[in-house]
């Protein structure tokens, strides 16, 4: 079902360990986010936009929301797994980027979600089990990493990484590879590389 509160837009009012309140006319909501969101917040009463789920149950109502739509999309895809809460979900979210996570679940990596606090071995099964299928479907683009035809100096797994993790923020193959090809330094990680990647795009 669609979300009745698609996203929030007005003044940032206050902000605690896990969450904001958001000033909209006069209306103050409370909307938990994960750490990165909340790290990018800026001053209070600056403008804030939140995309947003809201989560209803019989004993609860709160309000869940980010400050991108790929944050948003990956804590939807987790409530989906079986016995992933909100608390769950949105803990990932604060560990976990978004590329990150697609690249975790594709390649069978539990570790890098066990390494999450509160997110066991079977939890991490358990999700990439039944996400797998539906992130490669919304994926179908993006090539197997030992697949990508990274030109030199882009000859090893961080480049190819780099490259996936480019297209799942929705960029072109051809588009990733030339911005990594430009950005690649053998001593950069997979994450320096990608930003530098980003930077030649804007740029």
């Amino acid at each position: 079902m669609t979300d009745v509160i698609a996203y929030l837009k007005g003044k940032l009012a206050h902000c605690t360990s896990d969450s904001v309140i958001i000033d909209v006319n006069g209306v103050g909501y409370r909307v938990y986010t994960s750490v990165s969101s909340l790290g990018l917040c800026k001053e209070i009463g600056t403008d804030v936009k939140m995309y947003t789920h809201y989560y209803v149950r019989e004993d609860t109502q709160s309000l869940y929301g980010f400050l991108t739509m790929e944050e948003l999309n990956m804590f939807n895809q987790l409530l989906t797994v079986s016995g992933v809460g909100p608390k769950v979900a949105l803990s990932i979210v604060s560990y976990v980027q978004p590329y990150q996570f697609a690249m975790s679940v594709l390649s069978d990596d539990a570790e890098c979600l066990t390494k999450v606090p509160g997110v066991g071995k079977k939890t991490a099964q358990r999700i990439i089990l039944e996400l797998k299928d539906k992130i490669k479907k919304e994926y179908k683009d993006v090539p197997e990493f030992e697949t990508v035809d990274a030109k030199n100096p882009c000859e090893d797994n961080r480049a190819q990484e780099a490259v996936s993790a480019l297209m799942m923020l929705g960029y072109s193959a051809q588009e990733a590879r030339t911005a990594v090809n430009k950005a690649f330094d053998t001593d950069s990680s997979v994450e320096q590389i990608i930003k530098n990647a980003l930077k030649q795009m804007i740029n």
